[in-house]
């Protein structure tokens, strides 16, 4: 699942846009965000703001936190997780 604090329609329109079938979540209080160390002071050019600092969690079915990826870069990402998950099936 994914989650931001646009809204649910905003998430469907960019779940169409980009063919996705991934659960999208919208948190636009940051509740959520929040609890989970997502949402905070970034950097950006030398200047901050408070937003989404992009970040991966990884919950079993029992819902116990796995994994964490803090500061999560798109580039090789995917793999991280993939192969965390695959650890976790041993």
């Amino acid at each position: 699942m994914g989650v931001s604090p646009d809204s649910v329609a905003a998430h469907q329109k960019f779940k169409q846009k980009h063919n996705l079938s991934v659960k999208l979540l919208s948190d636009p209080s940051h509740q959520m965000l929040e609890a989970y160390g997502a949402w905070g002071i970034k950097k950006m050019y030398g200047k901050e703001s408070a937003g989404v600092i992009r970040s991966s969690v990884l919950i079993d079915p029992q819902g116990m936190v796995r994994m964490v990826w803090p500061k999560a870069k798109s580039s090789g990402h995917a793999r991280q997780v993939l192969d965390a998950l695959s650890g976790l099936a041993k």
